[in-house]
């Protein structure tokens, strides 16, 4: 048998967190000595064929339409399910991300099959699967047995870290016949609100809290996250005062992050907040508050004001950089 996975992609660009399900796909066949196999869905389905192969993928399946001309949640989880009664996989597994998510919703409905979401380990066992999930925003970790002809499950998003394993990557065109309605929930139309490296996938982000004081004390970390290559990030307190997007939130509700650095000025910490800060290499906080829930999380702190080092660290980078 095989566990199959499902490529989340963006016109052709495959996120890493697509990998980090390749990874664990892997070690979830190993147990079971089955293959890993992947579906990958759209026009730009055949040409991510190989970065897939690299990450272990024995067979991708292709499959394009008409309705899938973007992306599309009820067309990928009927595409998906077709494939599944074509093949029989022991697994059907994606990123936990909220698009992975929302297409194994669909699949697990269509297959009135469980759904494991937030999964970090599982494995064969007699009775069907045995499974360890994330819960309470990753405070908690959950023991479960799960009893389905097919496991159905998204595996937490930097959870695991992607390797490589090439293998024959065969493309194998899959044909379905896509009902029209499906394109309801298909995205028409995109707008671009910024270019370059994203808050998620930057290598380097630059936080501030309610301790920035207001909005206008945000330009020195724009300045210090150009220098460094990366993006800036805020607290929920930062959104609610009306100081910068959403979009720039990182935590439970905002955008979960895994840099290689992550620097968090001003910031307390709250649970919900470091659920979306976890997956960072390096936390490093700068804060006046020695008791406060980042500075105790955090590898390296400064107890010290913000307005105070961030200028200084800004001038340091300048004269290292030249």
């Amino acid at each position: 048998m095989t566990v199959l996975v499902i490529a989340e992609h963006d016109r052709g660009e495959v996120p890493i967190a697509t990998f980090e399900a390749l990874t664990a796909a892997r070690t979830l066949a190993a147990s079971m000595d089955d293959t890993v196999e992947v579906v990958a869905l759209g026009d730009e389905s055949a040409q991510i064929a190989p970065d897939l192969a690299l990450h272990g993928a024995e067979v991708v399946h292709t499959i394009m339409s008409p309705v899938l001309s973007d992306y599309g949640p009820e067309a990928y989880a009927e595409a998906v399910v077709a494939l599944v009664n074509a093949i029989s996989p022991s697994a059907v597994v994606a990123s936990g991300t909220s698009r992975g998510n929302e297409v194994l919703a669909g699949v697990a409905a269509r297959l009135d099959v469980a759904f494991a979401a937030n999964v970090v380990a599982a494995e064969k066992s007699a009775g069907g699967f045995s499974v360890t999930r994330q819960q309470w925003g990753g405070s908690l970790l959950e023991d479960v047995d799960l009893d389905a002809r097919v496991a159905v499950l998204s595996f937490a998003h930097h959870s695991i870290e992607p390797t490589e394993a090439p293998a024959a990557g065969t493309v194998s065109t899959f044909n379905v016949d896509l009902p029209d309605e499906l394109a309801r929930t298909v995205i028409k139309d995109r707008t671009v609100t910024s270019a370059g490296v994203t808050l998620a996938t930057a290598p380097v982000v630059v936080s501030g809290g309610r301790g920035m004081g207001n909005a206008e004390a945000f330009a020195m970390l724009e300045e210090l996250a150009e220098l460094l290559g990366g993006r800036v990030g805020c607290s929920r307190a930062v959104t609610n005062n009306g100081w910068r997007n959403h979009s720039d939130q990182v935590g439970q509700t905002g955008t979960r992050i895994a840099p290689e650095v992550y620097l968090a000025c001003g910031i307390s910490g709250a649970t919900q907040h470091w659920v979306g800060a976890m997956g960072s290499k390096n936390v490093i906080a700068i804060n006046t508050d020695a008791e406060a829930n980042l500075v105790t999380k955090a590898g390296h702190a400064v107890i010290a004001d913000l307005h105070e080092i961030v200028p200084a660290i800004i001038e340091e980078v300048k004269k290292r950089q030249g």
